[in-house]
């Protein structure tokens, strides 16, 4: 972790080789401004693939409310509506 650790100052001067090891490591990196966190640089591979769970398990949360208040229907249900819709 102390290699994914750096002040801000370390990354304005290093910013290629800090992009080189997101890349390559795919770990998040943590600068540090004053000693404290301040910002986490993420590979844009590893965000999208981030963003694209977090919507994933936000459908989930929707469907399981859904499912909780009621408002489902039965695959057959579905289909005949789906179906109607087409005519």
């Amino acid at each position: 972790l102390r290699t994914d650790i750096q002040p801000v100052s370390d990354f304005r001067s290093n910013a290629a080789a800090v992009l080189k090891q997101l890349r390559e490591s795919g770990r998040p990196m943590v600068l540090t401004q004053r000693g404290r966190g301040a910002a986490v640089l993420l590979d844009i591979e590893v965000y999208e693939a981030l963003v694209e769970e977090l919507e994933t398990l936000r459908d989930v949360s929707a469907a399981r409310a859904d499912l909780a208040a009621g408002r489902s229907m039965s695959n057959e249900e579905a289909r005949k509506r789906l179906q109607a819709r087409q005519r």
